[in-house]
């Protein structure tokens, strides 16, 4: 039986320098679309998932543009609304060997930081939906969108959807007066599944601590509907040689996926999301151990295909996860 998984967040343009051309340098830039929340959605549609994205673009050719890129991936757009504001950008400057990548945003007053949602029907919206995944980015946008977040979590709660959320603390996002420790924990009593590093514990949860299986335990703690608990640890070698595992804790046991070697990286920008999407696969699918090595294959091989999309299938991963097809020649 398909799965039914709806995601929700904003979408932008990322305009990209050829190749690892510096911002200074580039004459021209290379645009995909993509978003933290949607790029999980892309992954799942590729993996035979009824996946959903909500969000909000700007009534012009560019918002019909990012609709049109989600349908051709596979993702269903019943939930995309059009409204007053603008399409948000990103700039991205590849790095290579020891000089890191960069990031440039401009997404002030985005189409989707001004929607409001109130007159959606989120009972609704979640009725047979299996999973429902969010991010911080999104009430880091503007306090309509943390309001309009925290009534989709309410009511996928009382549908028993599983909840899923990447905390994704971004430091320069929040600008419109609200701090994240006020935001967010209200948020994450809502959530079953978190991604979160020690930062991402300290700034969103206020829990300090040194250890992450302490951390975790003191999240269960504050935040009783917490089921499990997710990070990657990546060793950056340079912008181009990274080595990643997954680490998921279930409540009883912190589990490790194995370690792989990412040298000659393509793109690494959304490989977090395609981790994210690999553990949802995973975690409705497999079992534990098996999710968090699904999810972290699944990232590996976002780091080989450029743009913030990981096109890959489930035989691929799954492939990776077995170490078969390493490298070789298909034909």
């Amino acid at each position: 039986m398909s799965r039914k998984i709806i995601t929700i967040g904003e979408i932008m343009m990322r305009l990209s320098t050829p190749g690892n051309e510096r911002f200074f340098q580039a004459n021209s830039f290379n645009s995909v679309f993509g978003g933290a929340e949607a790029n999980v959605a892309v992954s799942l549609a590729q993996w035979d998932v009824d996946a959903y994205h909500m969000t909000v673009f700007p009534d012009h050719d560019l918002g019909k543009a990012a609709l049109r890129y989600l349908k051709q991936v596979g993702v269903k757009t019943d939930w995309v609304f059009f409204g007053p504001g603008r399409l948000g950008l990103y700039f991205l400057e590849n790095g290579a060997m020891q000089r890191p990548s960069k990031i440039i945003y401009d997404r002030l007053d985005s189409a989707f930081s001004q929607f409001e949602g109130k007159n959606l029907e989120w009972d609704r919206i979640f009725e047979g939906v299996d999973c429902f995944h969010w991010s911080g980015i999104t009430p880091a946008l503007s306090q309509k969108a943390a309001e309009m977040l925290l009534e989709a979590l309410k009511s996928a709660k009382r549908n028993g959807v599983l909840v899923t959320g990447d905390i994704n603390y971004r430091r320069n996002l929040w600008q419109y007066g609200k701090s994240p420790l006020e935001i967010m924990p209200e948020l994450i009593r809502h959530t079953h599944v978190i991604v979160a590093g020690l930062t991402d514990f300290e700034n969103c949860m206020d829990i300090r601590a040194s250890d992450y299986e302490e951390a975790c335990l003191q999240a269960k703690k504050d935040f009783p509907l917490i089921k499990y608990i997710t990070t990657t640890e990546r060793n950056s070698i340079s912008a181009s040689h990274n080595q990643l595992e997954g680490w998921l804790w279930t409540g009883k046991e912190l589990l490790r996926s194995k370690n792989y070697d990412m040298t000659d990286i393509v793109d690494r920008i959304g490989g977090g999301d395609a981790y994210m999407a690999g553990l949802i696969y995973g975690l409705l699918h497999l079992t534990d151990q098996d999710a968090v090595e699904f999810a972290t294959a699944a990232s590996v091989l976002k780091h080989s295909i450029p743009g913030d999309a990981n096109l890959v299938s489930k035989d691929e991963v799954m492939a990776l996860m077995k170490g078969e097809n390493v490298g070789r020649l298909l034909r």
